[in-house]
This record gives structure tokens, C-alpha cells and sequence, in this order.
């Protein structure tokens, strides 16, 4: 597989996690959480983000009931995953977030306790551990 460059998004009514992330590796580091109002960002903000990491996919998580079905948040998020690809024609894929809040509020309590659970941490944490598990599941 050819080494790419793609970005995690955490997608949230308030805040919008980013992660950056390279298949060759499999890893992702946060690059921080853009502020939304009722989902909407400011496009701005996102176009900055992608035009400097010029990413080859964008994977935005997906939250599914624990169950495996949708819920009013799965359909803003496929709806944010679209209008990413007609704005900026980046090719975008979702992936399952059951599991990465928690994962992520794990994640930076262990390296640096409360002080580390910010928002904008927590979203930008949450899209790293989006994008290590889509990773993994290329790999399946």
C-alpha cells in the first residue's frame, strides 16, 4: 500500500475534533478541534486544515448506538462527511466511533490527569484514536 496521509475528524454539535495520520505507520497525532455551532464549523478553519496537511482520505467517525445502530448524531456526521467531500473534494470515508470518547478521555487522563481532559483535547484525542482504528481495520 502506498504510504498516505489522511486525517481523522471527530465530528461534534459543539467542537470538531482533527488527527493527522500517515497508513505507513498506522499512527495518528492530534492537530487540535475546530469550534461548531450546531455541527456547522467554520469552514475556514477546516479548509486551513486541509490545505496544510493536503490529506489523501479524511475518515470521519461515525457514532453508532452501542448496538450498532443509527441515531440522530450518526446522520449529522455522514451529512458533515459529504459536505467535506463537496467543498473541498477531498475523498472521505466514515468509520465506526463506538468506543473513542472514552478511549481518548483514558488516553490523556493516563499522560497528564484532569488537567489534560479539555475539550478541545478530548475531540482532537478522539479523532487520533478514529483514525488508529481505522488503521488497524485496513489491516484486518
Amino acid at each position: 500500500m502506498d504510504t498516505q496521509t489522511v486525517v481523522g475528524v471527530d465530528f461534534g454539535t459543539g467542537s470538531i475534533g482533527f488527527a493527522i495520520g500517515q497508513t505507513l505507520t498506522g499512527t495518528a497525532s492530534p492537530i487540535g478541534a475546530v469550534k461548531a455551532k450546531d455541527g456547522t464549523p467554520d469552514w475556514q478553519q477546516v479548509e486551513k486544515i486541509l490545505k496544510e496537511w493536503q490529506p489523501d482520505l479524511v475518515v470521519v467517525g461515525l457514532p453508532l448506538n452501542m448496538d450498532g445502530t443509527e441515531q440522530e448524531m450518526t446522520k449529522r456526521a455522514q451529512k458533515f462527511a459529504n459536505r467535506l467531500h463537496g467543498r473541498f473534494g477531498v475523498q472521505v470515508t466514515t468509520h465506526d466511533e463506538r468506543l473513542s470518547t472514552a478511549d481518548a478521555k483514558a488516553h490523556l487522563f493516563q499522560h497528564g490527569g484532569y488537567r489534560n481532559l479539555k475539550k478541545g483535547n478530548v475531540d482532537a484525542q478522539s479523532a487520533v484514536v478514529i483514525l488508529e482504528s481505522w488503521f488497524e481495520s485496513q489491516y484486518e
